[in-house]
C-alpha cells in the first residue's frame, strides 16, 4: 500500500534552475515517489536562477566561490520556502552551515570528465585554445598539453558547447555526468581517470534539509544510495582538510572497494608543473583517515603549492 505524504501539501525540491539541475531534481522526484509508492503531485519541484548563473564572464572565484550556487536555496530552507534542496555534489561548499544538513545522495553516476571538440587531449591542435573555468582541469590540461592556452568558459552546457561551435575554443571538458543526464553523452569522448582524476563529489546528487526537520531527513534517507554517500563523504573530507578555494586545483575519487574505500586524491600547481598524488585505502565512514590524506598531500607539496590552500 502507498505511504501517506506527511504533508497537507506537496513535498517541496529547491533547485537551480539550468536544464541540467533541473534534469537532476527530476531524478530525485522519481526517485521519491517510487520508494514512497506516493501519487505524482507529492512532490512539487521549485526552480530559482542562481547567482552563479547570472555572472557568467567572471571566473567563479572572482565573484563569491560556489556559495553562489547555494545561497538561494539556503534562503528559502531558512524561510520554509522549500524542505530541501537538490544539488551537484561537486558545487557546494565543503564547510556548510550549522543549520543544514546532507539527509541523502542519489546513485553516483559516471565520475569522469568528457572531451568535447577532439576525439583526445593529444588530438587537439598544437598551440591550440582550451575552453575552462575549473582550476583543476585548466592545471590538468596544461600539464598534460602545456602548449595549450586557456580561455574562461562558464555558463550552462547549451552556452559552452554553443562557444566552442562558435570557434571561441577548439575544445573544453564538460561532466560526463552531466551529459548522461542531458541524453547526450555522444557530444564527448569521456577521458580515463588515470588521465584526469575528476572534481571531487563530480557525478554524484545530494538532498540537502534542515538539520532538525526529522520527517524530512527520514523521507530522504529512504532513497539514500549508502556507497556513493560514503565515497563523496570521504572526498568532502579531504577537501576540508585542504582549505582550498576555488582557485586551488584539487581532484578526489573514492571507489567502494570490497569492505572499504579506495580514494586517490591530488593537487595542482596552476600551471600544471607541480603534482603531488596520494592513493589510500581507508575504512567506510571514516572521514578521519580521509582527512590526513588531504593533510598528507599539503606535507608533500612545495612552500608555493602549499600557499595555494593556506590562503
Amino acid at each position: 500500500m502507498p505511504d501517506t505524504p506527511p504533508f497537507p501539501r506537496p513535498l517541496r525540491l529547491g533547485t537551480r534552475s539550468s536544464p541540467l539541475a533541473i534534469a537532476q531534481v527530476e531524478l530525485v522526484k522519481a526517485a521519491l515517489l517510487d520508494a514512497h509508492g506516493w501519487a505524482e503531485d507529492a512532490v512539487e519541484i521549485v526552480p530559482v536562477t542562481a547567482s552563479g548563473d547570472k555572472i557568467l564572464d567572471r571566473p567563479l572565484a572572482d565573484i563569491g566561490g560556489k556559495a553562489l550556487w547555494t545561497k538561494e536555496l539556503d534562503a528559502w530552507l531558512l524561510s520554509g520556502e522549500i524542505d530541501a534542496a537538490v544539488h551537484s555534489m561537486k558545487d557546494v561548499e565543503t564547510i556548510r552551515p550549522d543549520d543544514f544538513i546532507i539527509a541523502a545522495m542519489l546513485p553516483r553516476a559516471d565520475v569522469r570528465d568528457s572531451l568535447v571538440g577532439a576525439p583526445s587531449i593529444d588530438a587537439i591542435p598544437h598551440g591550440g585554445i582550451f575552453g575552462t573555468s575549473s582550476p583543476r582541469r585548466s592545471a590538468q590540461i596544461r600539464r598534460l598539453r602545456p602548449d595549450l592556452s586557456i580561455t574562461l568558459f562558464r555558463g550552462n552546457v547549451a552556452t559552452r558547447l554553443g562557444k566552442l561551435e562558435a570557434g571561441v575554443a577548439h575544445a573544453t571538458l564538460l561532466a560526463a555526468a552531466g551529459l548522461e543526464r542531458l541524453r547526450q553523452p555522444e557530444i564527448g569522448t569521456p577521458v580515463p581517470i588515470d588521465v584526469m582524476l575528476p572534481a571531487p563529489a563530480q557525478g554524484a546528487v545530494g538532498m540537502e534539509t534542515l538539520r532538525n526537520n526529522a520527517i524530512v531527513r527520514d523521507l530522504l534517507a529512504g532513497i539514500d544510495d549508502s556507497a556513493t554517500s560514503d565515497c563523496v563523504r570521504a572526498e568532502r573530507a579531504v577537501l576540508k582538510a585542504l582549505g582550498g578555494t576555488c582557485h586551488s586545483p584539487i581532484a578526489a575519487l573514492a571507489q567502494i572497494d570490497g569492505g572499504q574505500i579506495m580514494i586517490e586524491a591530488e593537487i595542482l600547481s596552476p600551471d600544471g608543473k607541480e603534482h603531488v598524488h596520494e592513493a589510500q585505502r581507508i575504512g567506510r565512514g571514516d572521514e578521519e583517515a580521509a582527512h590526513a590524506i588531504g593533510q598528507k598531500l599539503l606535507s608533500q607539496a612545495s612552500p608555493s603549492l602549499r600557499a595555494l590552500f593556506e590562503g
